[in-house]
């Protein structure tokens, strides 16, 4: 049996739940690591000062924007990937890796040059004041300059996760994040660059995230290979990519710009103590929410298998245990962040400066998201599920509710009538009707794989008679 089959095997007819725990849990230690990368810098960097952590929550749009087109490539031709393997189809497959992998790389290093053109009014665009200006610069010099290796880490994570090596990810993303949290106190305390020391450390850390997982490929650990000779010169392939990949795009990129909407309002409706706060309450918030996200991308790649198998009753079997699971897991964690709110924000705070405000907003703005945050599984699943299944329109729709549908105009409306509470309330009033907006799709789903399953054993059935009539 060949490396394939046998991965074929694994994925549609091995235990589901036990297959999207394993896949799960090493995506969610992914995820958790990635988030980490960017809490791990506030951290460090809140040692500095105030307008120091309100810099990294200023740029933290720009690493989203990098993560959307990492995450729409890879994504895109994740779900490609997998559907295609779940059908036989390796050598489209190797096309399509390759080619978003390149693209991946290209596009990073287009962005790194435009970021560095228009430095400035980028700053500014991204709720920058001229106290926190300096410190986003410095920062944001050394980040942007790791946008390619970036892109192509979130497309090669995507790709391993789609074969069903998510482990092999895990590897590169865990080394990398650990190498991180090593770098940061040593190049700002220990080789006193402060905020470039935190971008530094992050560089190289991504550096050797995007070494190690290119290894994977390079060693024949993987399925598909990277090649530049089997990367597609055809419009049709890219556009297929970003097609599957776009509800990525927009759950991306639409946080990129309610991050940016929302330091805006944080500056009008207060000061850097308030960027600071609402910075430091999103990174704890991604850290809950990369759970949710890690358990449903394990399930990605069971769900695209067996989807493209025709086996729908382990499609709807690991959809409904993947929802519990991350339902269960988000409810405890919350209620811990919920409890522990006012120590949470209390670790970013500088203890040299008054920091009581920051804590205050920080610890409320928190105990808000934590109650609406279980019950984003729901859409995550849902969203999941149409993306894996090539049903980009709805994908998208489902995409965009979050931080798009709902949130741009909460963020543009409620600060007017409640100040800084509407900037607070803001995330966890569109998690609510983002989930509740995911329910008749939810529901719609059960149905359409019980009537596909029906569907399939009557064929089944059919086959079976027409074979036994003609041994007859």
């Amino acid at each position: 049996m060949t490396k394939e089959d046998a991965q074929y095997e694994k994925m549609t007819q091995g235990n589901t739940k036990k297959l999207v725990l394993s896949l799960g849990t090493a995506t969610m230690i992914s995820m958790l690591i990635t988030a980490i990368y960017n809490i791990a810098d506030t951290f460090f960097v809140s040692d500095i000062s105030k307008n120091a952590t309100a810099a990294v929550t200023v740029v933290f749009p720009l690493m989203a924007i990098i993560q959307a087109v990492g995450f729409t490539l890879g994504m895109g031709a994740g779900s490609l990937v997998s559907s295609a393997l779940g059908e036989k189809r390796n050598e489209d497959a190797q096309i399509i890796g390759s080619s978003a992998f390149y693209g991946s790389v290209i596009l990073g290093t287009i962005i790194t040059v435009l970021c560095y053109i228009f430095m400035n009014p980028l700053m500014k665009l991204l709720g920058s004041t001229d106290d926190i200006l300096p410190y986003a610069r410095d920062y944001s010099l050394w980040i942007i300059a790791g946008f390619p290796l970036m892109a192509g880490s979130f497309v090669m994570n995507n790709l391993l996760r789609s074969e069903g090596k998510a482990k092999f990810a895990m590897i590169g993303l865990t080394t990398g994040g650990i190498l991180n949290m090593i770098l940061d106190p040593v190049l700002i305390s220990g080789c006193s660059l402060g905020i470039s020391g935190a971008a530094i450390a992050t560089v190289i850390s991504q550096a050797v995230s995007f070494t190690i997982l290119l290894m994977m490929f390079l060693l024949k650990k993987s399925i598909i290979k990277l090649s530049v000779k089997e990367t597609s010169h055809k419009i049709k392939v890219y556009g297929e990519i970003v097609k599957v990949g776009f509800p990525s795009l927009c759950r991306q990129g639409l946080a990129s710009i309610a991050t940016i909407l929302l330091n805006n309002a944080a500056k009008n409706y207060g000061n850097e103590s308030t960027i600071a706060a609402i910075g430091v309450t999103n990174k704890v918030v991604m850290i809950i929410f990369s759970m949710c996200l890690g358990i449903g991308q394990g399930y990605q790649p069971v769900c695209g298998y067996n989807y493209f198998a025709k086996k729908y009753d382990r499609v709807k079997e690991a959809m409904i245990f993947t929802f519990i699971f991350s339902f269960v897991a988000m409810t405890l964690v919350s209620l811990v962040c919920f409890i522990f709110a006012k120590q949470i924000i209390t670790v970013f705070a500088n203890s040299h400066e008054d920091t009581t405000e920051l804590i205050e907003i920080g610890k409320k703005a928190l105990r808000f998201q934590c109650i609406s945050m279980p019950i984003l599984s729901l859409n995550v699943i849902v969203n999941m599920t149409y993306q894996s299944t090539k049903r980009s329109v709805i994908a998208s729709i489902l995409s965009c509710c979050r931080q798009g549908l709902f949130f741009i105009p909460f963020v543009l409306i409620l600060p007017l009538i409640f100040k800084l509470n509407g900037v607070i309330l803001t995330q966890p009033i569109s998690d609510i009707c983002t989930s509740l907006f995911s329910v008749p799709f939810f529901i719609a789903t059960l149905k359409d794989l019980n009537k596909k399953t029906k569907k399939t054993i009557v064929i089944v059935i059919h086959e079976l008679n027409q074979a036994a009539r003609y041994a007859d």
